[in-house]
């Protein structure tokens, strides 16, 4: 028995349901779906937007000044300031999704190595069509749902 088995009679009739690669494309978009949406609402949207179109008004700003060192280091600073900011805000659903993505992931890995860490897609194994998969997702979603 191991650490994640709780999570077997939930996941693995979905995993064994769906055949081949289709399964972890399936939990991948689940995961990064549930993922986006704890970005969005965790996050304050209308803050995280502005402080993006600041962030892009001051590196245009920038590249105007970019002969005059005095103003550009001021406009750096103004644009780390808002950067902080950000990721500040942005690190509240991280910390927040951490522990349960990671139980998630060891379950992932534990399912995919009972199986003998076959090879999921062209070649690659669960791990790396998992990362491919999520990234194109996360992608997409944050662009449907407007996540800034």
């Amino acid at each position: 028995m191991t650490i994640t088995s709780f999570l077997d009679p939930v996941f693995k009739p979905i995993m064994n349901f769906i055949p081949g690669p289709w399964n972890l494309i399936l939990f991948s978009l689940t995961l990064s779906v549930a993922m986006t949406l704890a970005y969005k609402y965790i996050t304050n949207q209308k803050m995280m937007k502005e402080l993006k179109d600041e962030m892009k008004i001051y590196q245009n700003e920038m590249k105007e000044y970019k002969d005059n060192p005095e103003k550009m280091l001021n406009l750096q600073k103004k644009v780390m300031e808002k950067n902080m900011k950000y990721m500040m805000e942005s690190f509240k659903p991280t910390l927040i999704t951490m522990i349960p993505v990671l139980i998630i992931f060891m379950w992932l890995r534990e399912y995919y190595m009972d199986l003998g860490d076959p090879k999921v897609l062209f070649g690659l194994s669960w791990f790396w069509a998992y990362f491919i998969f999520t990234i194109i997702f996360g992608i997409a979603l944050r662009k449907l749902m407007k996540v800034y």
